[in-house]
C-alpha cells in the first residue's frame, strides 16, 4: 500500500501521459529485476537446503552405523559378562584364570575405548544434527519469509498493471474527447468558411451589379450633360425648361452620390469578407496542422499500448509458468 501511494504522487507530479507511462515502464522494469533476483537468491538457498538435506541423510545413516556398533558391542558386552560368571562357576586352575583375566582386562580395556570413541562421535553427531535441525528451521523460515515477499510481489505488480489499465482507458477517453472536439471544431469552420464564401459571391455580385448601375449612370450623366449644354444654348428661349434641368440635374447627383456610397459600402463588404475567408483559410491550416499532430501522438501511443499489452501479457504467461 505504501509502495503503491508513493508510486501515486510520484505519477501525480508528472504532467503528460507520456512522461507517466516512461515512470511506470522504469518502476515495472525495477520490480522485474528485484523479482528476478529474489527467484535468484530463492534457488540458491533451495539449492543449498538440498545440499543440507543430503548432509542430513548422511549423518543419519552414520548415526544409524553407530548405533548398530553400539548394540553390537552392547551384545559383546553381554557376552563377556556370561564369560565372567562361567569363569566364576567354573573351577579351573590359576593359571588359566589369569590368563583368561589378562584376556578380559584386555578385551574390557579395548571395549572401554571403543566404547569412549563411539560415546564422543554420537555426541559429535548429536551436536551436528542439532545445528542442522537449527539451521533447517532458520532455512524454512526464510524460505516462508521469501514467499511471503514473493506473494506480495505479485500483488502489488496486479495492482501496477490494473493502475495502468485505468490509465490507458483514461488515455483513450481524453483522446476520443478531443478527436470529437477537434471534429466538431472542423464542422463549425467549415459551416463560417461556406456562411463567408456565400457573402463574398453575394457582395462581388451586388458589387459589380453597382458599377454597371456607375456605367448606366455615368452615360446617363454625359447625356444629360449635351442635353444640358443644349438647353444652355437655349436658356433664353425656355427658363422653365432650364430649371426643371436643374432639378434634375440635382436628382441625378444625389442619386450618383448615394450610390456611390453604396458601392463603397459593398466594396468594403466584400474586402472583409475576403480578409475573413483568407483568416479562416489560415486557421484552418493551424488546425489541420494541429490534426496531424495529434493523429501522430494517437499512433505513438497505439504502437505503446500495444507494447504494453504484449509486455504484460509476456510477464502474465511467464508469472503462471
Amino acid at each position: 500500500g505504501k509502495e503503491i501511494t508513493l508510486l501515486m504522487q510520484t505519477l501525480n507530479t508528472l504532467s503528460t501521459p507520456e512522461e507517466k507511462l516512461a515512470a511506470l515502464c522504469k518502476k515495472y522494469a525495477e520490480l522485474l529485476e528485484e523479482h528476478r533476483n529474489s527467484q535468484k537468491q530463492m534457488k540458491i538457498l533451495q539449492k543449498k537446503q538440498t545440499q543440507l538435506v543430503q548432509e542430513k541423510d548422511h549423518l543419519q545413516s552414520e548415526h544409524s552405523k553407530a548405533i548398530l556398533a553400539r548394540s553390537k558391542l552392547e551384545s559383546l558386552c553381554r557376552e563377556l559378562q556370561r564369560h565372567n560368571r562361567t569363569l566364576k562357576a567354573s573351577e579351573e586352575g590359576v593359571q588359566r584364570a589369569r590368563e583368561e583375566e589378562e584376556k578380559r582386562k584386555e578385551v574390557t580395556s579395548h571395549f572401554q575405548v571403543t566404547l569412549n570413541d563411539i560415546q564422543l562421535q554420537m555426541e559429535q553427531h548429536n551436536e551436528r544434527n542439532a545445528k542442522l535441525r537449527q539451521e533447517n528451521m532458520e532455512l524454512a523460515e526464510r524460505l516462508k519469509k521469501l514467499i511471503e515477499q514473493y506473494e506480495l510481489r505479485e500483488e502489488h505488480i496486479d495492482k501496477v498493471f490494473k493502475h495502468k489499465d485505468l490509465q490507458q482507458q483514461l488515455v483513450d477517453a481524453k483522446l476520443q474527447q478531443a478527436q470529437e472536439m477537434l471534429k466538431e471544431a472542423e464542422e463549425r469552420h467549415q459551416r463560417e468558411k461556406d456562411f463567408l464564401l456565400k457573402e463574398a459571391v453575394e457582395s462581388q455580385r451586388m458589387c459589380e451589379l453597382m458599377k454597371q448601375q456607375e456605367t448606366h449612370l455615368k452615360q446617363q450623366l454625359a447625356l444629360y450633360t449635351e442635353k444640358f449644354e443644349e438647353f444652355q444654348n437655349t436658356l433664353s428661349k425656355s427658363s422653365e425648361v432650364f430649371t426643371t434641368f436643374k432639378q434634375e440635374m440635382e436628382k441625378m447627383t444625389k442619386k450618383i452620390k448615394k450610390l456611390e456610397k453604396e458601392t463603397t459600402m459593398y466594396r468594403s463588404r466584400w474586402e472583409s469578407s475576403n480578409k475573413a475567408l483568407l483568416e479562416m483559410a489560415e486557421e484552418k491550416t493551424l488546425r489541420d496542422k494541429e490534426l496531424e499532430g495529434l493523429q501522430v501522438k494517437i499512433q505513438r501511443l497505439e504502437k505503446l499500448c500495444r507494447a504494453l499489452q504484449t509486455e504484460r501479457n509476456d510477464l502474465n504467461k511467464k508469472v503462471q509458468d
